[in-house]
């Protein structure tokens, strides 16, 4: 993962809050890293899925051999079941592999307000 400040939380194990997590357009989307070659969408939504309903799962494949490039996206409808499924899944082992888990979105230095170019126009 990226090294990003999170506005200094202490981190997904239960010590530090989730104030700095942002929501996307559709729900709130944690991503899980360190997966297993072999791990299949069966496997992810059997784990994830005890936290709640996973909307959307996305895994990565590499094109050549098919197999999963280590990370998955999974989204959730709202901010309590992403969070109960970090707490519980981060730093946990799956598959034989120790896996990380976050939240993918982080609010930006103003807060969290989104903005582009229109809106530097007067």
């Amino acid at each position: 993962m990226a090294d990003v400040d999170m506005g200094g939380r202490a981190g997904a194990n239960g010590k530090g809050d989730y104030a700095w997590a942002e929501r996307s357009i559709e729900g709130w989307i944690i991503i899980v890293t360190g997966l297993n070659e072999e791990t299949t969408e069966e496997d992810i939504q059997d784990l994830f899925g005890e936290f709640g309903e996973v909307k959307n799962l996305t895994m990565a494949l590499n094109r050549r051999t098919g197999y999963v490039m280590g990370y998955a996206l999974i989204e959730y409808a709202n901010k309590e079941q992403a969070e109960a499924a970090i707490k519980e899944t981060d730093g946990t082992e799956f598959l034989e592999k120790k896996i990380s888990t976050d939240f993918a979105f982080a609010k930006g230095p103003g807060g969290g307000a989104r903005g582009g170019p229109a809106d530097d126009v007067v």
